[in-house]
């Protein structure tokens, strides 16, 4: 296959350019082929291999208000007469035509000999679910438990605590069959580089995920459809030969030696040991027992840096004319999204996280008595109001204690201050940009409508978190609107607080991605402290399945 990058077309008109890769194909087809100087009946196939936008506005004086929106394409090139190929691009000698590399990542082989016990991983989230995927590709026949429900009563309850219901600690936003991925926007951009990630992506579309996720620059699936798809992940592990527990906890480790030796695993009440010479760690960064866990029976373990701070939501509106101008609405562009950071005089970092374009807050708690808040969108993105986490990072030395877990400590007393604040019942402490800004307790929303569904309790936010938090939140907030222009509006509106970002402890491993003081223990994903978001994740989990097989020879 012929590779023809930096395939630009301006959307000002082309009607083809709509969103639907069926419609855009020819047009970036034609482009293609006038640029290898080929035909139509020379080629076998073309394809869209990647789509990205551009809406990047013009610099210096006489700066446009709108952008010039450009589409991106890479095109795929098939010829009848694949011998040919190499010919063509030797011909032009373009540094935008390429062959195309293979595609040299697959599931692990058929691992040499069994372990002596089937492995068991701990967490359905994005790593437990691939690293226990690729398991079952290599024949190992892994045991899947997972603390929370499946999907199905997973999303019921998850739905009955936001209509105001009771919190089931085990099944909420948290915990449960696809980790705390489910219920958000199902985001598959990283700023990491692993061979796994096409792989990952195919997986996900066989699983049911929209094929745009193969092509598009920073692809998402939704929440809506996550569930359905994180089912038939779990299907395919158990047609494998694999096993998928839910509803089962991990309430005790076997050491003997230095090594793993065994694993209790609870259900219903009813607790069972069972012989384990291989763990994967795939918790979670909210798997608190997990850690507490680990302490008591003397594993090491390490704090690391970790981020709180707020979800802002703005008028989707506000966000797509900031970013598109005139296009705004353009089904070829759909909801903007936006990123954003900035450094505090202090040298303290406050950035976007997990910006969810049309899309809710959502109630994230998984313990009593504790407000979190976290951010999802469904595959439309239709929402009224674009929200993003507003962070502020937190360093071990910040903490009031060198304990590996003060960091879980901290959280929690954050957590249970803003539960609080709120008044109880879950309520969210909520404030407007404008007065945050002011130091005025707020007392109603403007024309932003908050979307946490357990409702909010407007007043200040400031008492919540230490001030360096504080201040840097209102340093950043004062600077973003120079290059975002939205972020000035007085009406956005921040709940507090979002303090599951990431995981504050770090289980330390080697670079077999084992734990150094225990043998058969293999620390994977957020929890773990080694991998951030969906993408990443999931490769961390494939990356410890392959050192499994490897070291079965």
């Amino acid at each position: 296959m012929i590779c023809v990058r930096g395939i630009r077309i301006p959307l000002k008109g082309h009607r083809r350019l709509d969103g639907n890769l069926a419609h855009e194909l020819p047009l970036a087809t034609e482009r293609a082929l006038a640029l290898l100087r080929l035909d139509e009946g020379q080629t076998r196939r073309t394809t869209i291999l990647r789509r990205s936008i551009d809406a990047r506005k013009p610099r210096g004086p006489g700066r446009a208000a709108d952008p010039n929106v450009v589409i991106e394409f890479t095109c795929g090139v098939e010829l009848k007469d694949p011998r040919a190929e190499r010919a063509v691009v030797n011909r032009l000698g373009n540094p935008r035509v390429a062959l195309a590399a293979p595609d040299a990542f697959a599931w692990p082989e058929r691992a040499a000999r069994p372990l002596p016990h089937r492995p068991v991983v701990v967490g359905a989230g994005c790593a437990g679910l691939f690293c226990a995927l690729a398991l079952a590709h290599a024949g190992l026949a892994p045991l899947l438990v997972e603390q929370g429900d499946d999907c199905a009563r997973r999303t019921a309850a998850v739905r009955a605590f936001a209509q105001g219901g009771p919190l089931d600690p085990l099944s909420n936003v948290q915990f449960g069959l696809g980790g705390a991925g489910t219920f958000s926007d199902g985001k598959l951009s990283t700023g990491t580089r692993d061979a796994s990630h096409r792989l990952i992506l195919e997986a996900l579309h066989a699983a049911g995920a929209p094929e745009r996720i193969l092509v598009d620059s920073h692809p998402h699936v939704g929440s809506d459809l996550l569930p359905g798809i994180v089912e038939r992940l779990v299907a395919a592990i158990g047609e494998l030969g694999g096993e998928v527990r839910v509803r089962t906890r991990m309430t005790g480790l076997g050491l003997e030696r230095g090594r793993v030796a065994s694993v209790e695993l609870e259900r219903d009440g009813t607790s069972e040991a069972i012989a384990a010479s291989t763990v994967i760690l795939a918790t979670g960064h909210s798997a608190r027992d997990v850690f507490e866990l680990l302490a008591g029976l003397g594993v090491p373990l390490e704090q690391k840096p970790f981020a709180v701070g707020v979800r802002v939501e703005h008028l989707q509106a506000t966000v797509d004319a900031d970013r598109y101008g005139r296009w705004a609405g353009h089904p070829a562009l759909g909801a903007a999204s936006y990123r954003a950071a900035w450094k505090a005089s202090g040298g303290r970092r406050c950035f976007t996280f997990c910006m969810c374009p049309g899309g809710q807050v959502m109630a994230a708690a998984s313990e009593p008595h504790g407000v979190v808040t976290n951010g999802a969108s469904e595959t439309a993105r239709d929402g009224a109001n674009a929200n993003a986490a507003l962070l502020v990072n937190v360093l071990p030395e910040d903490l009031d204690s060198p304990d590996p877990l003060a960091g879980i400590a901290w959280q929690r007393r954050l957590e249970r201050a803003a539960y609080e604040a709120g008044g109880g019942d879950f309520a969210a402490p909520a404030q407007l940009v404008g007065d945050f800004l002011r130091g005025t307790p707020s007392t109603g929303p403007g024309s932003v409508r908050p979307t946490y569904p357990r409702g909010v309790s407007w007043g200040a936010i400031d008492g919540l978190f230490p001030a360096y938090v504080t201040d840097t939140l209102r340093e950043a907030l004062g600077a973003l609107p120079r290059t975002l222009p939205f972020f000035g509006e007085d009406d956005a509106v921040l709940t507090a607080p979002e303090s599951r970002s990431s995981s504050p402890v770090r289980i330390p491993r080697t670079d077999a991605l084992m734990h150094p003081n225990v043998a058969g223990l293999y620390p994977v994903g957020e929890g773990a402290g080694w991998a951030g978001g969906i993408m990443s994740a999931a490769a961390d989990g494939i990356r410890a399945a392959r050192a499994i097989v490897a070291s079965l020879g």
